[in-house]
This record gives structure tokens, sequence and C-alpha cells, in this order.
């Protein structure tokens, strides 16, 4: 199991501050095709560290996913096979709706 950011991502990025192994990136902001944050599943301990500090409420656990959400889990993971992946970024300017 991993945690999935749904599309209810706002870009607060507390989740990125608490996560121990650095699994959690946003899309570049102003890139329209990567407007959220992502997790990567394959680095993803699970932990649930992300949860409680995201103020949307917007992680959840891949099997707890909304219905409506569901297709965000193949989202946060082609973040990461397919692109754009890790990448250097300050968090406060990555901050807030692109």
């Amino acid at each position: 199991m991993t945690y999935v950011i749904s599309e209810l991502c706002t870009r607060e990025g507390d989740c990125v501050e608490v996560c121990p192994v650095d699994c959690i990136v946003p899309g570049p902001k102003g890139n329209d095709d990567w407007p959220l944050f992502y997790i990567d599943p394959d680095v993803c301990i699970d932990c649930g560290a992300c949860v409680p500090a995201c103020p949307p409420e917007a992680i959840f656990p891949e099997f707890e996913l909304p219905d409506d959400q569901e297709h965000m889990t193949e989202v946060n993971a082609n973040y990461y096979q397919k692109g754009p992946g890790y990448w250097e970024f300050e968090l406060d300017e990555q901050r807030g709706m692109p």
C-alpha cells in the first residue's frame, strides 16, 4: 500500500515538510499538466505522516481513495515514471495554486 495525493490538493506543501523519506514533490508551479503535489509510490514507506499534515485532507491510503479519485493512483505514479519526477525546488515558491 502507498499513500496518494488526490485532486483536492491545494499545494500547501506541509506534507513535504513531514515526509521522512522525501517522496513528495510538487509539480512545477505554472505547469498545467502537473498542478498538484505527488507521492512516489516506490519510495513511500506508508508511515502516514503526510495525512494529518495536509490542510485540505487531500491524501489517502490507496485503498481508501474516494471512487472519483481512484485515477490519482496512476497519476501519482506517472509523475515519477514518465516525468517530470524529482527536481530541485524551493518549497515556499511552490506553495499555493499554480
